[in-house]
């Protein structure tokens, strides 16, 4: 994508465009995926959508990747017991999703398996179908994290599962 069509992507991109990818029905759906995918496994999961970087960001040059990673660390993602933590971050103004793994699974799956997920998300979201998109990324993270870290006995809840609006 050209320079100039990001700035104006990010311009243009609000949280009125947040609502309507995402309405609250769509939010709650995305919720109870996070919820019940989670009895699968010991990991944590969180999604955050944001519509657009802050235009200091966006005049520095931040791409999506570093805004996940720096929303990782103030979502406190990372702050798991077991360090199993996985944020799924979306930056609606470039359609583009980051999943942001803390080491303990990330050691196990690598970029890779990251990386085919977004794939698939953004295909989703290309025909506009954002709920569907989350929720298939939620139950392939879930798959993952199922797969290196099964569920323990201890169930708690460690990270909010309602999605975050930034």
């Amino acid at each position: 994508m050209t320079a100039w069509k990001r700035w104006f992507r990010h311009l243009f991109t609000d949280h009125w465009s947040v609502r309507r990818a995402f309405p609250p029905a769509a939010l709650r759906a995305i919720e109870k995926a996070i919820g019940e995918e989670e009895r699968h496994h010991a990991g944590q999961l969180r999604f955050a959508v944001e519509a657009s970087l802050p235009l200091g960001e966006l005049l520095r040059g931040v791409r999506s990747r570093e805004r996940a990673l720096e929303c990782f660390g103030r979502l406190r993602v990372w702050d798991t017991e077991h360090n199993t933590g996985v944020l799924i971050y979306l930056l609606l103004a470039d359609r583009r999703v980051e999943i942001v793994a803390d080491r303990g699974i990330h050691g196990k799956v690598g970029t890779t398996a990251w990386e085919a997920i977004c794939g698939e998300m953004q295909q989703e979201f290309a025909r506009g179908q954002f709920e569907r998109g989350v929720v298939l990324g939620v139950r392939a993270v879930s798959d993952l994290l199922a797969a290196h870290f099964p569920p323990s006995g201890d169930r708690r809840n460690e990270l909010p599962d309602k999605p975050v609006v930034l």
